[in-house]
């Protein structure tokens, strides 16, 4: 059998003197060359060992100050489901409420924006064909616990109602409502998750350390006839989310 890594040793008696309330919650841990020395490692394994726990939520870190055991954060459920689609407000309201946490969204709309090659195979339209993207900002109880960037083919919903997503009579309601709206029925929805490390934006605008572990969902929504008419991307830091996806079953 292969022998642990030692960064996953170091990590491993870390995690255990937390536990043991050698290090409370709030506590300045020691020095990664004094941590090191203790246990027999270099200072870049205690750092990978670091950059584990962060990621995890058992640790953060604080730029010019070091890094310090993370106060207790209950994880939010963010539930994945096309059966929560209501005809009025939005799935992620629902999830809050069912938590008795506060929920709200910032936001910000550009009309007309060029697509990306991805996105414009995402969509199935040209490349630099003109969309209406949306970026948005979760909050749960004040925090930042989601970021989402939605785009739409202006050819869609350019000259409706329903143009702005968080604009005009049906801000707010979703896609599969707001497209109900000018006669797009949504049939289903695609969505693909993978790990991977936070950018510094994204780390920054969640709170959470520059290349720590996030969840990042590629969803695409298509109409009955099998055309996508919005995709997004959506980000949900791992330390602080439980994503859980719900299948319904048809009788």
């Amino acid at each position: 059998m292969s022998e642990q890594p030692p960064y996953l040793r170091i990590a491993d008696e870390l995690r255990q003197r937390i536990a043991e309330h050698v290090w409370e919650p709030g506590d300045r841990l020691p020095s990664r060359a004094q941590i090191g020395q203790e246990c027999g490692v270099g200072e870049n394994v205690v750092r990978r060992a670091q950059e584990l726990l962060i990621s995890q939520g058992v640790l953060e870190g604080r730029a010019g100050s070091g890094t310090y055991v993370a106060e207790p954060r209950e994880r939010v459920r963010v539930v994945r489901s096309s059966a929560r689609e209501q005809p009025s407000g939005s799935p992620f309201r629902q999830d809050m409420k069912a938590l008795r946490l506060q929920s709200d969204w910032e936001s910000r709309t550009d009309a007309k924006v060029p697509a990306p090659a991805e996105i414009a195979t995402r969509l199935g339209i040209a490349e630099g064909e003109l969309c209406v993207r949306t970026t948005y900002e979760f909050l749960a109880d004040g925090k930042p616990v989601q970021l989402s960037t939605s785009w739409e083919p202006y050819a869609v919903t350019g000259g409706t109602l329903v143009v702005l997503p968080e604009g005009g009579p049906h801000a707010g309601a979703g896609v599969v409502n707001r497209m109900a709206e000018i006669g797009v029925t949504i049939s289903h929805a695609v969505e693909q998750p993978e790990p991977r490390h936070a950018t510094a934006g994204e780390a920054s605008l969640l709170g959470i350390q520059k290349a720590a572990l996030v969840t990042h969902i590629r969803r695409t929504y298509y109409s009955d006839d099998g055309r996508p008419v919005e995709t997004a991307d959506i980000v949900v830091p791992a330390a602080h989310c439980e994503i859980v996806y719900e299948i319904p079953i048809n009788r």
